[in-house]
């Protein structure tokens, strides 16, 4: 990976926004000029977390001190979309997991198809599917940041659930001398 300073990386773009420019069309220059300051709101969001993170005191140095780097899913996206995110795939997918509200355990990454497998630790609720669609979505927001090998989230069935709700209600009265309850009487 070569080496750009900030004095290159800027002369290239005005480079760039220039040549944008001079075809006169200036609804693609503008939407050029837009992705930089997007680019570099995104980039300088990274910075400021890192400084932060770096600058926290701690009561006891982490054993690994790039951890709270790696924790945090802006620094980690940031690492990973350039290739320098130390950890390997499969530990990045677990580290995505455990920050999950709803316990799950990965079951299987295939990295050709991008698809992980999740089996679900403790019940999701009522076992209805907008309830499983949540758990899925929230796993794919999260393997975004760090893990996005991970195009596809799949669900493995099997996973405990609650018991079906029982419904309670009030014990019919026995019938009236008409034959109807006394509940119909009335």
């Amino acid at each position: 990976m070569s080496t750009t300073t900030a004095e290159q990386a800027g002369r290239r773009v005005e480079e760039v926004l220039d040549r944008l420019a001079e075809n006169g069309d200036a609804e693609a220059c503008a939407a050029a000029e837009e992705v930089v300051r997007v680019l570099m709101e995104f980039y300088g969001s990274g910075l400021a977390r890192v400084v932060e993170l770096l600058g926290r005191p701690a009561a006891r140095p982490p054993a690994d001190p790039l951890a709270p780097l790696l924790a945090d899913e802006l620094v980690a996206s940031l690492l990973t979309l350039h290739g320098l995110h130390p950890e390997d795939v499969p530990t990045r997918i677990d580290r995505a997991l455990s920050a999950l509200p709803q316990p799950v355990e990965n079951a299987g990454f295939d990295p050709e198809t991008g698809i992980v497998r999740l089996r679900a630790t403790a019940s999701t609720g009522c076992g209805c599917s907008g309830t499983q669609e949540s758990v899925r979505q929230a796993a794919l927001d999260a393997l975004a940041c760090f893990a996005p090998e991970v195009t596809g989230v799949e669900l493995e069935s099997g996973a405990p659930r609650e018991p079906a709700l029982l419904q309670i209600g009030t014990r019919p009265s026995l019938a009236g001398a008409d034959g109807r309850s006394s509940a119909t009487a009335r």
